[in-house]
């Protein structure tokens, strides 16, 4: 059960309704992280933002939801990590050997390996990667556009995966728990 209180969308503040009425455009549905994002209305509109954003950037989604996937692996976030195989999987078509490993932070091709291992480095090393990290992902062919929107992608998804932590969200995806739950 949740920690935190998630209004259905008709108790949302008034501010927040019409991101929302955009979540179900796009989804079909508004997701539990959505209504609890709404509570504030600048931080639904914040988090939306930079993930559509991200969303027009130069990684694609099969590349994004892999990140989504290691970091909320390594954060043990169960709500993320059920969202993220759902929207790998049903999305960016990944298959679940894909997912599997981008839990781990591992993948078949180097270039998505090679991002994976350098978000990995990101999150645990709080952004103080090392020379030999960068050098890593730019022999795997990333430019620096590309790594910036690599940490953005992890910044957004350590945000995500803090807040239902805290929060204990209610998952409304087909369940799956972290390696490291607790």
């Amino acid at each position: 059960m949740s920690r935190l209180s998630i209004p259905a969308v008709s108790e949302a503040p008034a501010a927040s309704l019409p991101l929302l009425d955009a979540v179900q455009k796009q989804l079909g549905v508004v997701p539990n992280l959505m209504k609890l994002l709404a509570v504030s209305p600048a931080a639904l509109e914040g988090y939306l933002s930079l993930s559509g954003a991200l969303g027009k950037g130069a990684l694609n989604v099969k590349l994004r939801e892999s990140l989504a996937l290691a970091v909320a692996e390594f954060n043990a976030c169960d709500y993320c990590l059920a969202a993220h195989s759902y929207l790998g999987k049903n999305l960016a078509k990944l298959s679940d050997e894909d997912i599997a490993k981008a839990r781990d932070g591992r993948a078949t091709d180097v270039r998505t390996a090679a991002a994976l291992q350098f978000a990995h480095r990101v999150a645990a090393d709080r952004g103080r990667v090392r020379d030999a990290d960068l050098a890593e992902l730019r022999a795997a062919g990333f430019n620096d556009a590309e790594t910036v929107e690599i940490v953005l992608n992890v910044a957004l998804n350590v945000l995500t995966n803090y807040l239902n932590n805290v929060a204990h969200t209610d998952v409304d995806f087909p369940r799956v728990s972290s390696h490291t739950s607790v």
